[in-house]
């Protein structure tokens, strides 16, 4: 269907000034007055709608009646400069795509976040969530943009996986069987199975990153992964998108500093390519959205040693719900308050203990900690999680020894300890985290066009 898009009308206006034109859109707004109507269309190819403007002399009384809210509509008519909306079009035809009845559930008023998690499949006509996925549109695209002017290579990381990169067995089982208690044993069930033994949906692309890294150099993933981890905060979800980036010749010094600079270019680029739409975050969402944004890709990111964080963290005088110990994990409450009370900017926390941290992590001198990062920014806490990676055979396979795991599923993964191994680190951005964070949006839930959590699935 020949038409133009709306983004492309109000870019290149003076272009259209009394031009003849065809449209394509949804209702989003209609009101009548004696002689004239107007409707407002959105075509989802930007933030603002064109507002139609209908003679009603020039056409039969069908007219008042034909632009409920949510109707799809084909419009032709004449561009005009328009003192409150730059242009808009004085309707010449028009034709109904697509009927919208009066239940159409997405009426003027403003409706809960709640109530648009009931339906997914038209939320994302909304306002809100249209303009989510076109900031997340965005990142995607400077994610891509920064990895490949930087000399990285995409690869594609399997989905369908035998090993757990995280080790905590919470992997989804992938199986063509149907459930029989017939097996004497686990490797009895799977070995008539697809694959002839137990398969995952995978929870990291980072040891198969690994693998590329070690011929290609520079690599990174960008892709799902999936997780049967039984948490229903607003953080989590059981399949959700990662950036994992791995860099051969890279210590962790090295990749702080690829971690900065991308997050610093990806939020940049959002800031530059998405105004309006961080304005209408900043509006309904997130007060000094644009300021926090702006304090990001000017700030020098503060690097902390975790022992120094527990110590900060235990002489500061705030009520933790969780106290701050060493040896165990900073709780979200302790990494905002990090970055928000003490820093007021993103800071790395390095040099964790290492029970704390996965059994691929560079073990540090000490015996203690290991090479690892986690990246914290004011208002959600950890954004990035980063380490050098154990390049020492035998310590690699002592610390997966210590921690149970099946030496002989990550053969391949050791064979890289074997054979001309390197210095190398790499990191995982959890993207949705991400368009959560330059959005204001506060549940993962609303980031994402169909999430999937436990017991949650449409």
């Amino acid at each position: 269907m020949k038409h133009t898009d709306i983004k492309n009308i109000f870019a290149n206006c003076a272009d259209y000034i009394g031009k003849q034109t065809v449209v394509c859109g949804w209702v989003k707004t209609s009101r009548n007055s004696k002689n004239v109507a107007f409707v407002e269309l959105n075509d989802g190819t930007c933030f603002k709608n064109l507002q139609v403007v209908i003679d009603k002399e020039k056409f039969d009384a069908k007219v008042e009646n034909a632009f409920p809210v949510g109707t799809a509509v084909k419009a032709e008519g004449v561009i005009a400069e328009s003192a409150g909306n730059v242009c808009e079009m004085s309707l010449v035809s028009y034709k109904i795509l697509g009927e919208s009845p009066l239940d159409y559930p997405l009426q003027k008023k403003r409706h809960s976040l709640e109530f648009l998690r009931t339906m997914p499949h038209l939320r994302v006509r909304t306002n809100t969530f249209l303009n989510v996925q076109r900031v997340r549109s965005v990142l995607a695209y400077a994610t891509h943009l920064y990895f490949q002017q930087n000399g990285f290579a995409y690869i594609n990381a399997p989905l369908i996986t035998a090993s757990d990169c995280e080790g905590a067995g919470e992997a989804f089982t992938v199986t063509t069987r149907a459930w029989n208690d017939t097996a004497k044993s686990e490797e009895e069930y799977y070995a008539e199975d697809f694959f002839g033994k137990r398969a995952s949906l995978s929870v990291s692309g980072q040891l198969e990153g690994e693998v590329a890294a070690m011929a290609l150099g520079k690599v990174y993933t960008f892709g799902p992964s999936f997780r049967a981890e039984n948490s229903n905060t607003t953080r989590h979800v059981a399949e959700f998108w990662h950036v994992e980036p791995e860099v051969a010749f890279a210590e962790l010094d090295d990749i702080i500093e690829t971690v900065e600079d991308y997050v610093k270019f990806i939020v940049k680029y959002v800031l530059d390519n998405c105004p309006e739409e961080i304005a209408f975050f900043e509006k309904f969402y997130e007060a000094g959205l644009t300021a926090k944004l702006k304090n990001v890709v000017e700030s020098d990111f503060v690097v902390l040693d975790y022992a120094e964080a527990i110590k900060l963290l235990q002489q500061s005088g705030a009520e933790f719900v969780f106290k701050p110990v060493w040896g165990e994990e900073l709780q979200t409450e302790h990494e905002r308050y990090i970055t928000e009370q003490i820093y007021k900017k993103p800071v790395f926390v390095t040099n964790y203990p290492k029970d704390i941290k996965a059994f691929y992590m560079k073990q540090n001198a000490d015996g203690k900690t290991v090479a690892a990062t986690d990246l914290l920014v004011p208002g959600v806490g950890e954004i990035v999680g980063c380490s050098e990676r154990e390049a020492d055979y035998n310590k690699l396979a002592d610390a997966m020894t210590k921690r149970g795991m099946n030496i002989d599923a990550y053969s391949y993964y050791l064979d890289l300890r074997k054979y001309g191994s390197v210095p190398h680190s790499g990191f995982g951005l959890g993207f949705d985290r991400m368009v959560m964070y330059v959005t204001g949006m506060s549940n993962i839930r609303d980031v994402i066009l169909y999430p999937r959590a436990s017991k949650e699935i449409r």
